[in-house]
């Protein structure tokens, strides 16, 4: 019997999906995927993701990296994108309306009802 995929699983099969020279947004992602992700969530799946993982790919809403306190050189993201073909402006921002890609399906997978987090109970909330 197949083992369904776990969270991290779900946001890296849903990158390495994204075509050369394409992005995504973290939001994008986290509302594709559903219930229990956010895009910081996936910004902290994608610090960890493998070798097969096209994790340059992932952008903030603003079409910009947000990698340079994570990754050196603090350019290589954005290096990697030019290299496909991904143009930045000045202020380091790609235009999401030419690269933003959109996968045809609605949503990756049912909602799921977990997350990355243990969720407090009231009664211990301080």
């Amino acid at each position: 019997m197949d083992k369904a995929p776990g969270y991290r699983e779900l946001v890296y099969r849903l990158v390495r999906r994204i075509p050369r020279g394409r992005v995504m947004t973290y939001g994008q992602i986290a509302e594709l995927l559903g219930e229990g992700y956010t895009p910081r969530t996936v910004g902290f799946v994608m610090h960890n993701s493998d070798n097969k993982t096209p994790w340059h790919r992932v952008i903030n809403a603003k079409g910009g990296c947000s990698t340079g306190s994570v990754v050196l050189p603090v350019d290589k993201q954005q290096r990697l994108l030019e290299a496909e073909g991904v143009k930045f402006n000045r202020q380091g921002q790609c235009d999401l309306e030419t690269y933003l890609w959109i996968p045809k399906e609605q949503s990756v997978s049912k909602p799921l009802r977990t997350t990355l987090f243990k969720k407090r109970s009231k009664k211990g909330k301080r």
